[in-house]
């Protein structure tokens, strides 16, 4: 370039110095005209400079260009080959072991070639219409389609096909299903030289014959053959709709797939479109949506059919129809067949066990390596090939409402946030609108109400308003964003969803359900779900591989929070008694159901260490079940029945107990502020006196009573007591339900007066007498039934007459019976105690017992304890409880409880169902530091209860 001399800027006169707005300098050495001149002359010489260079430049390009295209289109076979295919390999799809061809996608292709004039025009315009409207006007490729799908590819990072019917024809009959640029123009001069060689009836016919319809079904003829059991003449519009619409994602759309619905919207859109372009009248298109389908039944030899088709759409997405179905895949998946065949066998006999008579036709399996992601079963149906209950569609894939079993994960991230499994919230009924539009009140299964209850209480009892409670505390954000951690992609639209997303409110995917267990069984971690274990092609390349791909999602000790309240049966004893089918004979497990409104959904998962379990029961068509079909009534034996033989011959494992949780804020350690405890008698409603009947005395507590909105600010629930809690929204709604309950339940709260005055009515002089003149105190009976005579008084008239033996009622009588015969031969030979009661109309009452001795031909169930012994301290756990049984062929079961000696809560450890004379049981968790009373209650085969020995132990 040649020099370029500028004039000196200090030479030029101060009349050609000017100042811009912008403070700069700028310089003129003359008029305005001759500094235009002399740019351009200066531009002209740059031109003359830098034009060759720019020549240079496109040549080069030009030539690189054109030799890409040589490299690109050296192997292009001709127009005249185009219909030249590769023999095809067998692509099979086995098990884990790699021993069971589950299906085998064969070589034996269905193509049958038959002429344009054997397809129906309506075909023909639905092909055109779903595929490539302008086919008649272009010359094998879309400019503008083309620069549409680069524009979308570009912004997005997808590869989205711009494709012409000519270029689809050339991609599945000539080229790979390759996502890559350097395929796309391989397809478009191939598409160019078909343009010019054949007409485009030609190629319309070239490509009716030749596109895939899925698996080994290639062609119009085959399809309609394969699908409709006619030939493609005979197709109605309907028909024709359908085929015109499978070939967009053969796997997808398949008739006999996961997608059938999605297969009929895209027939619904290509008639529509069909009346747009005015192939078709409106009333034609209605006429072919009403047609009922009726689909030829597959005939394909498959095993675990629901699982298979998700691995060839898997397969399908990531590489394309013609590779799976022609290139000799070995997939090798990590279903377990044993635990497929259990599965199975679980969900037939679960619905013809129950679908009677609750009303359902359909139930869905799933169950995982919960350390690994592994899927090892998966049952989409109760029947593949049921077209009444629409079987191939895959409900383990499917969105449903999970009903209460989704309250796990909104108590793990209340855990997250620090709430405590020992948090109290008040269960009483509450309208969470704080609008005024519309009430929302919602109710617990059995419309009752507990009052204060921990978060362990009512997660186990699955109580439904303290978990709306506990969502409004958490925050619909915080549990959205750990649920999107767990792995659901449901919850996308967060403006769906509000409070009663706790119970259901929104959809779930059973196999994303069942991963989300997993993770709280691995204590927080997240394992993806995977189906495949390895792929080789036919040279026996591993072309992929299995490879955990975990994340930790969740700390330790909350998963540990969670698992340990779902897994404590004693907890949950109080709704769902013990020994449930949500528990496992010898090995723990922790256990959720769910059901939605008007039971249209029932649910149970659970999980062990290595092992979960998910299962849906219900009606494909979303149709409601009978009343009562609840999840722990019709899923729990499905979900039990898998897990119990999955399980069988498997060493238990235990889960590791979280640590105990203090936070120094008395609601969120379990201590309620219920104020000063008074007895009341109930008939008065004053204080109670000597003279009170127990049956009309009640102890209340007094003071404040408050929800847990006006201790803790539910954003910062372990800071500070708010100073205004009535400020939060839904502060004055939550104590108006406590009030109201409390004023039920007469407990006196906050602004009402505490009781001063004494019960008056039951008085002194009103006390009956009583006193039993046989038999006599320690007497033996020797019979089957005792006598008894009494004498006795009321000064207002013997109302009842009551007979307990060992505080259990036997019998009553109206007024003053002085002679009574009571049957003892449901006792037990040895020592009972006879209470008599007299009550008058108040409720005043006398009462006097005396003990007797049983020796009875005939003695019924016992349990002596043998060890350990009364008084015994404990050091270590497990503790093995050993007892001797009298006559245990007379029992039906027995339940074990504990309790501690300064608390009157009964605690579950277990059921025995004894076999013989003996038992040996191993209590493996301890309660903790403290003074324990061990009892049975024990249940003959008519389910009459007698309680055992107490017996006290120090741990």
């Amino acid at each position: 370039m040649p020099n370029i001399n500028w004039r000196d800027p200090q030479k030029l006169t101060p009349v050609h110095q000017r100042e811009s707005r912008g403070g700069k300098i700028s310089f003129s050495s003359g008029p305005a005209k001759t500094v235009r001149k002399r740019r351009r002359h200066l531009w002209k010489r740059m031109f003359k400079v830098l034009m060759p260079i720019l020549a240079i430049g496109i040549l080069f390009f030009a030539l690189i260009a054109a030799a890409a295209l040589f490299w690109i289109s050296k192997d292009l076979p001709t127009a005249d080959g185009v219909l030249k295919r590769n023999v095809t390999v067998s692509t099979k799809i086995y098990d884990r072991t790699g021993q069971t061809v589950l299906y085998d996608i064969h070589g034996n292709i269905k193509r049958t070639v038959i002429p344009l004039t054997d397809v129906p025009n309506y075909l023909k315009q639905a092909v055109i219409t779903a595929e490539d409207r302008d086919f008649y006007q272009h010359h094998g490729f879309s400019p503008t389609g083309i620069i549409r799908s680069i524009l979308v590819n570009i912004t997005t990072g997808s590869k989205v096909s711009g494709s012409t019917l000519t270029q689809q024809f050339v991609k599945n009959a000539i080229l790979t299903n390759e996502k890559t640029y350097t395929r796309k123009i391989k397809e478009l001069l191939i598409s160019y030289q078909i343009e010019s060689k054949f007409t485009k009836d030609q190629i319309l016919s070239m490509y009716l014959n030749e596109i895939p319809y899925g698996s080994v079904i290639y062609g119009v003829e085959a399809a309609a053959q394969s699908y409709f059991g006619k030939p493609t003449k005979d197709l109605t519009l309907a028909e024709s709709a359908i085929l015109a619409a499978i070939p967009n994602a053969p796997t997808y759309y398949s008739p006999y797939g996961n997608h059938k619905d999605k297969l009929l919207q895209r027939q619904r859109y290509i008639l529509d479109s069909m009346v747009e372009l005015n192939y078709i009248s409106k009333e034609q298109a209605e006429a072919a949506k009403n047609e009922k389908l009726t689909f030829k039944p597959l005939k394909e030899s498959i095993i675990a059919p629901h699982f298979v088709m998700y691995i060839k759409e898997i397969l399908s997405e990531k590489y394309g129809e013609n590779f799976i179905n022609q290139e000799g895949l070995k997939v090798y998946t990590t279903l377990d067949l044993d635990k497929q065949k259990i599965a199975e066998e679980a969900v037939v006999k679960g619905v013809e066990t129950n679908g009677a008579k609750y009303g359902f036709t359909n139930a869905a399996l799933v169950s995982l390596d919960t350390k690994t992601g592994q899927i090892l079963a998966m049952v989409g149906s109760a029947d593949y090939f049921n077209e009444e209950i629409d079987g191939q569609v895959n409900v383990t894939l499917r969105p449903r409402q999970p009903g209460s079993s989704f309250k796990p994960i909104v108590y793990t991230a209340s855990f997250i946030k620090g709430y405590t499994p020992s948090t109290i919230i008040y269960d009483t009924v509450t309208n969470f609108d704080t609008t005024g539009e519309k009430k929302y009140e919602p109710h617990n299964y059995h419309n009752d109400e507990n009052g204060p209850v921990t978060l362990r209480q009512a997660l186990a009892g699955s109580l439904n308003i303290p978990a709306v409670k506990l969502t409004y505390l958490t925050g619909m954000d915080n549990i959205l964003n750990l649920a999107e951690k767990f792995g659901y992609t449901t919850f996308n639209d967060r403006s769906r969803f509000g409070l009663s997303i706790v119970l259901g409110g929104a959809e779930v995917k059973l196999l994303e359900h069942a991963s989300a267990y997993a993770t709280l069984a691995t204590e927080g971690v997240k394992h993806e779900v995977n189906p495949i274990l390895k792929i080789e092609d036919k040279n026996n390349k591993v072309i992929e591989e299995f490879k955990d791909k975990n994340e930790k999602v969740l700390d330790v000790e909350i998963a540990r929070q969670t698992t340990d309240i779902l897994s404590d049966d004693s907890a949950r004893a109080y709704v769902f008694g013990a020994g449930s089918r949500l528990t496992l004979s010898g090995r723990p497990v922790a256990t959720k159901t769910g059901t939605t409104n008007d039971f249209h959904d029932a649910w149970t998962l659970g999980y062990t260490p290595s092992l979960v379990c998910g299962v849906w029961v219900g009606n494909s068509d979303n149709a409601a079940m009978k009343a009562g079909a609840d999840g722990s009534v019709i899923a729990a034996p499905i979900w039990n029945a898998y897990m119990t033989e999955a399980l069988k011959g498997q060493a238990a494992e235990e889960f590791i107990d979280p640590q105990q949780v203090t936070t120094g804020k008395a609601v969120l350690d379990g201590i309620a502020n219920s104020g000063l405890m008074v007895k009341i008698d109930t008939m008065s409603g004053k204080l109670a006196t000597q003279y009170t009947p127990l049956s009309t005395t009640k102890e209340i507590a007094t003071g404040e009573v408050h929800d847990i909105l006006y201790y803790v600010d539910k954003d910062n629930p372990r800071g500070s007591i708010p100073a205004h809690p009535e400020n939060d929204p839904q502060y004055y709604s939550w104590e108006a339900g406590v009030k109201t309950w409390a004023e039920k339940n007469n407990i006196i709260t906050s602004g009402q007066p505490i009781p001063t005055a004494y019960d008056d009515i039951h008085l002194a002089g009103d006390q009956p007498q009583l006193n039993i003149i046989s038999p006599g105190d320690k007497q033996t009976i020797k019979d089957s039934f005792i006598t008894v005579d009494l004498q006795g008084s009321a000064a207002r008239g013997v109302q009842k007459t009551e007979y307990l033996i060992d505080n259990q009622l036997i019998d009553t009588a109206s007024g003053l019976t002085t002679k009574k015969i009571l049957d003892l031969s449901e006792l037990t030979n040895g020592y009972h105690t006879l209470t008599v009661i007299i009550k008058d109309d108040l409720q005043n009452t006398a009462s006097k017992s005396i003990d007797f001795n049983l020796v009875a031909a005939n003695p019924l169930p016992r349990l002596d304890w043998t060890s350990p012994i009364d008084g015994a301290v404990i050091e270590n756990f497990p503790l093995s409880l050993k007892a001797d049984l009298t006559n245990f062929d007379r029992i039906k079961q027995i339940d074990i409880y504990y309790s501690s000696t300064t608390s009157t809560k009964e605690n579950f450890i277990t059921t025995i169902r004894p076999q013989s004379d003996n038992f040996n049981f191993s209590w493996k968790k301890s309660p903790g530091s403290g003074n324990y009373i061990i009892y049975a209650n024990i249940f003959n085969l008519n389910n009459k209860k007698y309680e055992s020995a107490k017996l006290k132990i120090k741990i």
